[in-house]
């Protein structure tokens, strides 16, 4: 008999391009992901790999195989979903992964509601990046992800994965100094922004650029608390959304950015079979469980009273 696991592995494999990718997504060793796909190799009595200079590519009996472990994983979501439909309440264990500022200021308000109106639903909470995030919801490490898109750049599209808005939250420029009353007056400020590689870090330098200017950016951190604490003190300007503040007064000076920009907030699930999707009632949520926990983040959201 063909071992899902093993199947979830290859088709982790097909996903990543590495078995040391696999491995770290996986919580496993190199050597362990290597065994088990040999293992599978010998259960379905055919080559699954080949090598590729040190890569290795999979053989079309592989990609037939990902291709009904796909099927298979979202019977087992199905399976899942009816469980969960026959139920009186929602229950059980959703994981859900979430960016800072939405762990700041929907997330506690959201377990507060999920206390009141699920008692019997455990919700586990991760911060991860959005771009990996949506990854990890299609890997089935996470149930539901809250991901952001920055403007002018589209979050990565996975095609098994759902997509539904949650809010739009307005990005400015937080300045401590008094001068600073645009993006362009801040040409010879001291800035703050997130590490190389993030939507926000490239739509911050790209904003400073189409005003005519390459920002210093003399700190570097993930950490949107550290950057108010560093315009609060007058060590540098940044550019913040509105969502930090969780419906509180800002603590810093705001100034308005051309255009008035906006990131866009989503959630995210993987897709399930339609008859899946009728049964929760509404088209792409996997089970009654996600769409109760998309009911609560919405409301948490209109809680905060956004502008």
């Amino acid at each position: 008999m063909i071992d899902l696991r093993r199947l979830t592995l290859l088709r982790e494999l097909h996903f990543r391009g590495t078995i040391s990718a696999v491995a770290a997504a996986m919580a496993y060793s190199p050597s362990s992901v290597s065994q088990q796909l040999s293992q599978l190799e010998r259960e379905v009595g055919t080559a699954l790999l080949v090598k590729s200079g040190r890569r290795v590519r999979l053989t079309a009996a592989a990609e037939t195989l990902v291709e009904h472990t796909h099927q298979l994983l979202a019977r087992m979501d199905a399976l899942e979903a009816a469980l969960a439909a026959s139920g009186a309440e929602v229950a059980g264990t959703v994981r859900l992964a979430v960016f800072q500022s939405s762990a700041l200021s929907i997330v506690p308000r959201a377990l507060t509601m999920f206390a009141e109106r699920h008692p019997l639903l455990r919700v586990e909470i991760t911060q991860r990046e959005p771009e990996s995030a949506l990854a990890a919801v299609w890997a089935r490490e996470f149930d539901l992800v809250i991901a952001e898109q920055y403007p002018g750049h589209a979050a990565p599209r996975i095609p098994e994965l759902d997509r539904e808005p949650l809010c739009s939250d307005r990005l400015r420029l937080g300045a401590l100094d008094s001068t600073v009353t645009s993006i362009s007056t801040a040409r010879h400020s001291s800035w703050v922004m997130e590490p190389r590689g993030t939507a926000s870090r490239h739509w911050a330098e790209q904003l400073c650029r189409v005003a005519g200017f390459e920002p210093d950016v003399r700190f570097e951190t993930a950490d949107l608390q550290a950057h108010i604490r560093l315009v609060e003190s007058n060590h540098a300007v940044a550019l913040l959304p509105d969502l930090i503040w969780a419906g509180d007064a800002p603590s810093v000076r705001l100034v308005e950015l051309p255009g008035e920009p906006r990131r866009e907030v989503f959630t995210s699930a993987r897709l399930g079979p339609p008859s899946v999707a009728g049964a929760a009632g509404a088209a792409g949520n996997i089970g009654t469980t996600i769409a109760a926990c998309r009911t609560v983040l919405a409301d948490a959201v209109d809680a905060l009273q956004l502008p």
